[in-house]
């Protein structure tokens, strides 16, 4: 392998005005400070669990000072530092000290959602966020919202809507009696989607051979004309088109227009994920890319994604709260009606849960902490990052880029000339574990699916969320990449 290129034109972190201070900052140890512990995972795992002792209730506890040093140790020593540099695998952020903080606040409270006596405040918090969101989504005043512990749930809520919609529309009232006479309720997502749709038809009675999925274009992106084709069949309901803004391996943005177009023209609900994408409504730049999301009857956001925000900080939104009907409970010992018609009533009436913690104090705190030009400036910088880390993939020949730059991800492989596609299969994957059980670089791996020929190939990828890494730490990420590559395809360290 020859010696890696070198390019010094990337981005400058973010600084001040918007500084960004993580937790535990002060804490490190003395360890070599990496993402991860050094070692196998068995050890890893093994040697936390030595410190913790015999899994049992101790029938005496130390005291507070001594539990709280002791897993704050171990969180220290053996766990995950996302504020590391050469943290870039998944769609996991270092997270906001601010919002650490205020998280605090909501704990603290012990707040619930679900009706006004159990937090009048956090009630209104919530509405604020919701209303927020919808407005920078584009959607109108009859929006509405929800937040939920996750994409998978937020995707979960909006099929149930959907499927309750279209049953609706066939005379059939699925909630009481079932997905009897529904005649074949199908959703259609692209072959990229998120697994969670596929577990929602599971969840949800369809089965998950319901999740029927379209190719994708060399964009990454899904076919429209094949999704036309797949709907013009007889013979089925479609329940829901989904159309990923964001995909979780791409970054890329399905065409929302024509893929609402045709929801439309077959009276199917559509559901833009935008788990992923969301986030870039806060930049001016990237905004475009979801221009078209006010098209879409409900959006899944997540901001513990771009966003960064403590997990989990997903949010639903529909564009016509009226939707929401199917979740409405009047229950005598929460809110009974004439205390609803007394104004106590809570937002029991949003979710599958009843006690539901205030996970939209945090957000608030975040949105007016930083407003959108300072949380812009963050997904403009590891935008930028992700772009010049992929002209260093470019630029190096040890290395192969896969994939253009959407938002923040980079598709690459280390290069191995004369090995065949198992063997350049296999040497990623060997990169990938030597660097993670050093500790020093986490990256992340997929599987770039088959186009024009060739064959679906193993891929590296870098998720860059940390709106502070340098252009060293780009640098010396990919430094470590090739050198373990040279390692791995000469013999040399582990296996």
């Amino acid at each position: 392998m020859s010696q890696p290129a070198r390019l010094t034109a990337l981005p400058a972190p973010v600084r001040d005005p918007f500084a960004v201070r993580w937790p535990l900052a002060s804490t490190v140890s003395d360890r070599e400070r990496g993402p991860l512990p050094h070692g196998s995972p068995g050890a890893v795992l093994r040697r936390t669990a030595e410190v913790l002792g015999e899994p049992r209730i101790p029938s005496t506890g130390v005291g507070e000072s001594a539990a709280l040093d002791l897993i704050a140790g171990l969180l220290d020593e053996h766990g995950i530092d996302l504020s590391h540099p050469h943290a870039a695998a998944h769609l996991q952020p270092p997270v906001l000290q601010v919002a650490v903080d205020a998280d605090a606040l909501a704990s603290a409270s012990n707040a619930s959602m679900d009706t006004y006596d159990s937090g009048p405040a956090t009630l209104a918090i919530e509405q604020w966020v919701v209303r927020a969101l919808a407005s920078l989504a584009g959607f109108g005043p009859q929006a509405d919202g929800v937040l939920t512990p996750g994409g998978s749930i937020s995707n979960l809520l909006a099929i149930l809507i959907a499927r309750d919609s279209a049953a609706a529309a066939a005379g059939i009232d699925v909630r009481r009696h079932g997905l009897q006479g529904f005649d074949r309720p199908v959703v259609f997502c692209s072959e990229l989607a998120h697994f969670s749709v596929q577990r929602a038809c599971a969840a949800l009675g369809l089965g998950e051979q319901a999740a029927i999925t379209i190719p994708s274009d060399f964009d990454f992106r899904l076919r429209v004309d094949v999704l036309a084709e797949e709907l013009a069949k007889p013979g089925r309901t479609p329940v829901a088109v989904i159309a990923t803004a964001g995909t979780t391996d791409f970054g890329s943005v399905d065409p929302i227009a024509p893929i609402a177009a045709l929801a439309r023209q077959y009276g199917a609900w559509l559901h833009v994920d935008a788990a992923y994408g969301f986030g870039a409504l806060f930049s001016e730049r990237l905004a475009p890319l979801l221009a078209d999301v006010p098209l879409a009857d409900s959006v899944t956001l997540d901001l513990h994604k771009i966003g960064w925000q403590p997990a989990a900080t997903s949010v639903l939104l529909v564009a016509d709260r009226s939707r929401f009907a199917a979740f409405d409970r009047s229950v005598d010992y929460l809110n009974p009606a004439d205390d609803i018609d007394s104004g106590l009533d809570g937002l029991l009436g949003r979710s599958l849960q009843t006690t539901r913690r205030p996970d939209a104090v945090k957000v608030a705190t975040t949105l007016t902490a930083y407003g959108r030009a300072g949380l812009g400036t963050m997904v403009d910088t590891c935008h930028e990052l992700a772009h010049a880390a992929a002209a260093r993939v470019v630029a190096d020949s040890n290395l192969e880029l896969l994939a253009p730059v959407t938002l923040t991800t980079v598709l690459f492989r280390v290069a191995g000339q004369g090995l065949d596609a198992t063997g350049l299969d296999a040497l990623q994957g060997e990169v990938r574990r030597r660097l993670l059980t050093s500790g020093r670089v986490l990256i992340g791996r997929t599987k770039l699916p088959a186009r024009g020929g060739r064959p679906a190939a193993v891929a590296l990828k870098l998720t860059l969320l940390n709106p502070n890494a340098t252009a060293t730490d780009i640098e010396d990420l990919l430094d470590q990449v090739v050198a373990t590559g040279l390692d791995v395809l000469t013999g040399e360290g582990a296996a």
